[in-house]
């Protein structure tokens, strides 16, 4: 009796510290670094607290980087997937691609390999589709768009197609230089990927 009795809590035991280990990964650049902000204030920190608040045992890794383009995503990912062993990785990159007018086919390639990356590690992938000012003109905006709409589709995973929606372009949400999300639009943002999210957790 006393052996089962053991065998069962170490069971127990091992389960608990399994649902303790969930991990979830964002990857991204200054809009998930939060740039110009107390690090309390973004998106991602915020996410984090809302976590907590429900009672979920996930783990929340911020490895974004001001300035990151998809090609760095890339590259830093390995290393994080076999750190952190993440269960969902959110990507939150191509944003600095489209503003440097980086080859799209590029980004696109870029953002297939991570998210075909994370998949082969066992993890769910939500992609965060991002949009540029008018003044790059409408074809290669359309363009922009649709690589993210393109990497979804062709790897069934989940999409948010415009994180910053509500936020870009509306004046009282962004900070001065008009490209990085002020305080006040930290929780729209949440709201906006939340949805897609939720299910996955």
């Amino acid at each position: 009796m006393r052996t089962w009795l053991l065998s069962g809590c170490l069971a127990l035991l091992l389960l608990a510290q399994q649902a303790a280990a969930q991990t979830l990964l964002v990857v991204g650049d200054s809009i998930s670094a939060g740039l110009g902000l107390d690090t309390s204030q973004g998106w991602v920190s915020l996410l984090e607290q809302r976590l907590k608040a429900q009672g979920t045992s996930y783990k929340v890794v911020n490895a974004s980087i001001s300035g990151d383009t998809s090609a760095g995503g890339l590259a830093r990912l390995p290393a994080l997937l076999s750190g952190e062993k993440p269960q969902v990785v959110v990507i939150e990159l191509g944003g600095n691609d489209g503003l440097r007018g980086l080859p799209l086919l590029q980004m696109q390639q870029n953002l297939t390999a991570m998210v075909s990356a994370s998949q082969q590690a066992g993890a769910k992938v939500l992609l965060l589709g991002m949009r540029l000012p008018p003044n790059y003109g409408e074809r290669y905006n359309q363009a922009f768009s649709q690589v993210f709409q393109h990497v979804a589709e062709v790897n069934k995973v989940a999409l948010v197609p415009f994180f910053l929606d509500g936020v870009g372009g509306v004046a009282n949400m962004m900070q001065p230089d008009g490209i990085h999300p002020a305080a006040v639009a930290q929780p729209r943002l949440l709201d906006n990927m939340w949805p897609q999210l939720k299910p996955m957790l």
